[in-house]
């Protein structure tokens, strides 16, 4: 199938199993609309991409920001609290990609302005059915701030 966006899309995925970052990438693959997809393993990495710091300090802005709650150093919580706080981040829609069904977590993540919430389905078929989602949504139906 052709990628029908002239402009790369461009998503950040903040995610440490090395798994759900591969099946995310290939799901991606199959998508209408072509990515290009920046991998940090942990919420250090993702707020030093974000802010342009350390080894990040080229890093692109992204149009998507796919954020695990479970992560190393600082929690996807932490990080998305950062992303809401700031002026020119706060723009970019945060969509929390968990394993967690924990209402604790859900109320959580909605109350520091997360865009969406998706529970990573167990199943390959259907964790790649719900990129394909966020992907004809997030990239196809919706309109992202430049």
């Amino acid at each position: 199938m052709e990628k029908q966006n002239l402009k790369l899309a461009h998503i950040l995925l903040v995610e440490d199993n090395e798994g759900d970052i591969v099946l995310t990438l290939d799901a991606f693959e199959e998508c209408k609309v072509k990515t290009e997809i920046s991998v940090v393993k942990n919420g250090k990495e993702a707020l030093d991409f974000l802010f342009q710091r350390g080894a990040f300090i080229d890093a692109k802005k992204p149009d998507l920001i796919l954020l695990d709650i479970n992560l190393p150093i600082f929690t996807g919580h932490e990080v998305l609290k950062q992303i809401k706080a700031d002026v020119v981040l706060k723009k970019i829609p945060v969509i929390i990609l968990t394993t967690s069904s924990n209402k604790k977590d859900i109320d959580e993540a909605y109350s520091n302005h997360c865009n969406s919430y998706v529970k990573k389905p167990l199943d390959m078929n259907e964790f790649i059915k719900s990129i394909s989602k966020i992907e004809e949504f997030w990239l196809q139906l919706s309109t992202l701030s430049n």
